[in-house]
This record gives C-alpha cells, structure tokens and sequence, in this order.
C-alpha cells in the first residue's frame, strides 16, 4: 500500500504531501489544475523517463517520493534478486533500529528527507516500510533512492511495478492492441504462465540462434572447395616465406648496405690511413699525437698547464689507436658472398609482393595467415558443424512446441473462467446484457507463444459479437477495461491499483456503477483514482483536490485533503454548478449520504 506521496517542485507543484489511505482515494480538480501530477510523480517512482518541462521553472531539481507499506506475504511475492534483499535488509533494519529512531538520508540541500524503512513501524506487525525515491534535475538528468541509498533505475521498475498496478488515461485504447489483449488472457492464466513465457522465449531463441548458424553453414559448405583451394594456396604461399616481424625494414637497410660496399671500403682505408699513416710512411693522426705529447713531456713538471695538456695528448694518441683498430676490423666485414644481393632482391621482392595483397605490412600478412587458418578450420568442420546446428534446432523446436502446446492449454482453461468473470464485472458497471467472448486462433510461434487473441464484445442484446475495437464506444471501452483489471488483478498479488481517469466517456448512473465497482476493488486493496466525476468522488475513503493559483509567478499548484464542508463545495464544483447554488449543495450531499 502507498501510504505517503512527497511531490516538490514537479510541473507546477511547489510541494505536496499525500497521506494515502488502504481504500479508495480519490484526486480531483478543474481541467489544467494539475491533476496529472500525480500520474507523473508514479511514473517517475516506477522508473519512467522524465518528460521535458517537469521541473518547476525556476527550481534546481524536482524530487519525489513514495513510501510503501507490504506485509511479510506480499513481499514473498515480489521479485527476486538485490532488490529484495535490500528490502530484506530493511526489515532487519526496522527490528533493530526502533528505539534510536531513523537516520536522516537527506541528499543536498534542497531534497526533501528520504525516510529509511526502519522508522519505527515495521516489525512487530509483520509489515515494512519501503521508500522508493526519485530526483530529477533540470538539465534532465535523475538519480533513483531505494530505502534512502543509491539505486538505479531498473531498481525502481522492478520494485515500484511489483507494488503498483497504474493504468493511464488511455490505457483502454491499448486493449485494441493484439499484444495487450494477449497478455491480459495470460496475467489472468497467473504466474505459471509468466513462467511459461520465459520458457518460450528462451526456446525461440535458441531455435532462431539454430536457424541462422544452418543458413550460415550452408552458405559455407557451398563455397567450400573453391575457397579452400584459395586459402590452402595463400597459407601455403605465406608459410614458404616464413617472413618475420620487422623484416622489411631490416632488408630494405641491408640492401642499401650492400649496394654501398665500395664506398663503404674505401671511407673505411682512407680513414685508417689518416690515423696510423700510409705505407708511403707519411705520419697519421696517432704517430702525430705521440710525437707531440714527447715534446710537451721534456719540460714536465715546470708548468702545470702544460702538464695537464701532455696527458690529454697521452689520451688522444691511444684513442687514435683504438679508432685505428676498430676500423681496421670493419673493414673484414665488409665483404659479401657472390649473388647475396641478388637473392636479397628476390626475397624483397617476395615479401613486398604478399605484403601488397594482404594489407600493407609484414603484421597483416601473418594476420591474414592466421584467418585463412581459422577460416579453412571452419570449412572443413562445416559439415560436422551443421550437423550439430540441426541436432539443436530439432531440440530446441520440440521444446518450443511443448511449451506452445502448455500456453494454449492454460490460455483455453482460463478464456472460460475470463468470459464469466468480465460478464459479471460489465453487469456490476451497468452492461447487464453485455456479451464477452475470447477468441483464440494458431499462428506462427513467437516468443509469447503460439495463439492470436480477438476480445469480442457485444455491449447490448440483438447486436452481433465483433472485436472490442470495433463494437465498444469510448465509455464502453473504458468499463471494458476496468472489468478486465478488476479481474487478471483479482488473479495477482495484491498490488495497489491507481487509474488516471479511466471514467473517461461515461456519466449519469453508468459512473456511478463504475465508482461503485472502484469501492468494491478498494474493499480488498488500495486503490487510487484521478478522476472528474462527482459520482465516483462522492464514494471515496480519502479525496485530495488540486487547485491552482494563476496570480503567482510562475502559477503554482497545491493538494489538499478535503472533507465536510470543503468536499461538499468540491462536489457541486464538479456538479459544474454555482458554488451558492442551493440545489447542487443538496444533491453533493445526498450524493456523500447514500455513499
């Protein structure tokens, strides 16, 4: 049960606070006053997309916030997984936490307080208090609270869909849809069927994943000679290669090397000659060297400098030798075998060829290498592969048609019980002759299974039975509706239900009975409704109106709780009467009286 909706700075809601009773609560007020706040405040709990525009002009960020009160049945009922043990934490919480109060989960400074689950009221009763939790800033972006800590999203849809059945205000147009028709049929089947759908979704995957690995396959075992000849020669032609990592770059350089060994011989004499002297017995750079550093030695000792200059012409004459020395071995490298540049041109050749075909580099030819490998591997399995691939199709197409064959069955057994049940519903909201039929029809499974759903309605005696989208006015459609939710939601657990005007197009004793089916609905569960009849108003447990004032800037809306004197007032509004009119006071009176 929602027991308390906090609102601030949504549309025009500067702030509202909605204590929310477990019967029938109902939310009123004139067109434009901001009736559909509350269906947007609902949509973001239950993890919708923020609309454009839904923040208060003006404001940084609208905040709202639903606290929800479940008993230890119903939260056996709710989905699996970390959004239930955050709630089991929470009752654990609300044990423990009793006599030191709640801690304040407040988020900046602007937010209103997030209320933990342990405030005191869980526990000895059985129930717990959950806080679902939604901030929406202006720039669009939102963050998700559960139980006051960060949650994301899908936290919220998965939860808040678990506690609140909402029904928008063109929620009965969607009945024309084949899917929506379909999925009444199985929520009033229960959740087995849901289990079942999983099932079928499940197996007409693996038969579509079967179907295309075969086309696959076969697209393969038809190229396959022709394409394996192409490969095994490509393998082949890159594996007498053997090229490596780097080589390119590596031959390119000795090729220049070689190209150039004359020059580099004769560089290499000239330089030797200049540092040791020819056989002319012409001085080089080294005798050169010795001979000076003598001269300097013959006065050692006088002067410092030139002390130290004699040692760095020891030093010069030895590296002159070592230079010498390093060249002279070069230089017996510097010789190659007859034909080696030649054959060095070829293998460039060779490689600079494959490299052109295979994608520009020595690393895509080795990658080519290992995809023509893997792909001439999957050509030589394709045949065992397909054979594979078939096995699982026929698998997976018998456990799609078992399955098929069990959603019919439960769909056939429950479009009996659903006929009877929504033809006593339509009696209750005034369609006492009103005909309902459930068609079923084969046709290609999909994953919802293997039927077409028709809903036929017959709204009055004489009139032929035709589909629902061709045989109900508005209001019609609308009771329709409310019959078939009053029914697949009898069928569920115990999800508080909010309809968003589904009186739309009805009036005079048809909206009476149709707020009499609300009250009866509300006998069992909670249930909220925005609506503009006075007959459904009057029948309320709990009525809020909305009222707007235009002389503010920007205009502001605010929700109040109304009754005795201010619930009459509202009633003859929604009369469209006077507000001294003598007349309509009785009658909103009279109205609350047989209530």
């Amino acid at each position: 049960m929602l027991t308390r909706l906090l609102i601030e700075n949504l549309l025009l809601i500067e702030r509202a606070e909605l204590d929310l009773c477990d019967g029938l609560n109902v939310l009123t007020g004139e067109t434009g006053a901001g009736k559909t706040m509350l269906a947007d405040a609902l949509n973001l709990l239950l993890g919708g997309k923020p609309r454009q525009g839904i923040v208060r002009p003006g404001a940084r960020e609208a905040y709202v916030e639903g606290s929800f009160l479940i008993d230890g049945e119903m939260l056996g009922e709710l989905p699996e997984g970390s959004v239930l043990e955050e709630i089991d934490l929470a009752s654990q919480e609300a044990s423990g936490e009793q006599d030191g109060g709640a801690p304040d989960h407040r988020e900046g400074d602007g937010g209103a307080l997030e209320r933990d689950a342990a405030n005191g009221e869980g526990g000895d009763g059985g129930e717990v208090e959950v806080v679902l939790a939604r901030r929406v800033g202006a720039g669009g972006r939102s963050r998700a609270y559960l139980n006051g800590r960060a949650a994301s999203v899908a936290d919220l849809r998965q939860i808040g869909g678990a506690l609140i059945n909402f029904y928008g205000q063109h929620e009965h147009r969607r009945l024309m849809l084949a899917s929506t028709q379909l999925g009444v049929l199985d929520a009033f089947c229960g959740e087995p069927q849901q289990q079942l759908l999983k099932r079928c979704a499940a197996a007409i995957a693996q038969l579509r994943e079967a179907e295309r690995e075969i086309q696959h396959l076969a697209e393969l075992e038809g190229a396959k000679h022709r394409e394996l000849d192409l490969l095994q020669h490509e393998i082949e032609e890159i594996e007498r290669l053997d090229p490596k990592p780097g080589e390119h770059a590596a031959l390119i350089a000795e090729r220049e090397r070689l190209r150039a060994l004359d020059a580099l011989r004769a560089a290499v004499a000239h330089s030797i000659a200049a540092l040791s002297g020819d056989e002319q017995e012409s001085r080089g750079a080294a005798q050169l060297s010795a001979r000076a550093a003598a001269s300097v030695k013959a006065v050692a000792g006088i002067d410092a400098d030139l002390d130290r200059i004699a040692k760095r012409l020891e030093s010069l004459e030895i590296e002159a030798q070592d230079i010498a020395e390093e060249l002279r071995r070069s230089a017996c490298g510097l010789d190659a075998e007859e034909g080696e540049l030649d054959a060095l041109e070829d293998r460039l050749a060779k490689l600079e060829r494959l490299m052109r075909k295979h994608g520009g580099d020595v690393e895509a030819v080795l990658a080519h290498r290992l995809e023509a490998v893997a792909r001439r591997s999957a050509l030589l399995d394709a045949e065992r592969s397909l054979k594979e691939a078939e096995a699982r199709r026929t698998a997976a197409g018998e456990r799609l048609g078992s399955v098929v064959q069990q959603l019919r069955a439960n769909r056939l057994q429950a479009a009996e019980r659903l006929e009877v049940a929504v033809c006593e519903e339509l009696s209750a909201l005034a369609m006492p002759d009103a005909r309902f039929e459930v068609r079923l029809t084969e046709r290609e499974p999909t994953g919802s299974g293997g039927d077409a759903v028709e809903l036929m309605l017959a709204p009055n005696p004489g009139v032929p039975i035709a589909p629902l989208r061709e045989a109900a006015s508005g209001g019609e459609l609308s009771r329709t509706m409310l019959a078939l939710m009053s029914v697949a939601s009898s069928e569920a657990h115990r999800s508080s239900l909010v309809f968003d005007e589904v009186d739309a197009g009805i009036g005079g004793q048809t909206a009476r009975a149709v707020g009499e089916r609300l009250r009866a609905l509300a006998g069992s569960r909670q249930v909220i409704c925005i609506t503009h009849l006075p007959q459904i108003a009057s029948l309320a447990d709990r009525h809020f109106t909305v009222s707007k004032d235009a002389s503010c800037e920007p205009t502001r809306a605010t929700v109040e709780e109304v009754g005795g004197e201010a619930l009459v007032r509202e009633l003859v509004r929604m009369l469209g009467a006077e507000s001294d009119s003598t007349a309509a006071r009785l009658h909103a009176q009279q109205m609350l009286k047989v209530a």
